[in-house]
């Protein structure tokens, strides 16, 4: 299987966000190499320059009213390798988690709401702030690191003495990694990636409100889904309505049995899940019941 095909059952596969997010960064960042290449020797680099200037985010907001679509592509895009490597590591870390304990829905919806609200912070700022209107004014934005800090604090939220090993300095809580990463961004928000940083500290903000709502039964994603679930089922096609006999509550009773699939599960199944927990360990859950365990702990 060659790699387009491999791309390919990447995307088919369902329940698949963080190997999508991934590919996504990626593919756009070996197109915009590969371009700059070719246009750089061809045409010169101002081309490769305008090409750019199509996905980056706009500090001015005259800008951003011609080019919306930026407030999304801004945060696929990359042109360092050493700023997509760390970027795509934290993702690929933390979002293992957070798509363990939370789903792929949730893990989607931190990444992009964590961009918007970091995109919408760095504008707001570059136009309100006159030691930023000053100085860098006009200069544009790509990168992911509102996005990937959105998840990782999201993450660090809902599972603070999660540890990590760490070369050289070996186990540390998620809490303290994500504190240092805040930090940083804080620390550079005067600095010459001032607007970065602060579009960092707004995904930061972003996956904190995240899953305390979260936690508290309010899901910020739900309109973002809703939205996609709109937009994709205006390119299906409608099945042919057939009309069957329909043997007895089968369904019923199963969904009696295992608990309702997309609300909390029911007091058996929780009963269960801490029966397990008592003799195997929490680590002994797979990732669903992890999941439904914690809808359990969603208030009403």
């Amino acid at each position: 299987m060659n790699i387009i095909e491999d791309i390919k059952h990447a995307f088919r596969q369902p329940n698949n966000t963080l190997k999508q997010l991934i590919l996504i960064n990626v593919i756009v960042f070996v197109v915009l190499l590969v371009l700059r290449l070719l246009l750089t020797f061809t045409v010169g680099p101002h081309a490769y320059n305008l090409v750019v200037s199509f996905i980056a985010l706009p500090s001015l907001p005259e800008a951003l009213l011609f080019k919306p679509w930026t407030l999304v592509t801004y945060f696929f895009t990359h042109e360092g390798f050493l700023h997509i490597i760390f970027n795509l590591l934290n993702l690929y870390w933390f979002g293992q988690l957070v798509r363990e304990y939370l789903g792929d829905k949730k893990l989607l919806s931190l990444y992009v709401l964590g961009g918007l609200v970091g995109g919408i912070l760095f504008v707001l700022f570059f136009n309100l702030v006159p030691f930023l209107s000053q100085r860098f004014l006009g200069l544009p934005m790509i990168g992911a690191s509102a996005s990937v800090l959105a998840i990782v604090v999201g993450a660090a939220t809902l599972l603070p003495n999660y540890t990590f090993n760490l070369i050289l300095i070996g186990p540390v809580r998620i809490k303290y990694i994500a504190l240092f990463l805040v930090i940083l961004s804080i620390s550079g928000a005067v600095g010459d990636n001032a607007g970065g940083n602060i579009a960092h500290l707004g995904g930061a903000i972003l996956g904190w409100v995240f899953v305390k709502q979260l936690q508290r039964g309010n899901d910020l994603g739900r309109p973002m889904h809703a939205t996609f679930d709109f937009i994709s089922n205006l390119f299906k096609r409608r099945p042919t309505l057939k009309v069957t006999h329909r043997q007895g509550s089968g369904a019923t009773a199963a969904s009696r049995m295992n608990g309702s699939v997309s609300g909390k599960p029911s007091q058996s199944e929780i009963d269960r899940i801490l029966d397990k927990i008592s003799s195997s360990g929490y680590e002994s859950l797979s990732k669903e019941e992890k999941q439904r365990l914690f809808q359990a702990s969603q208030k009403d």
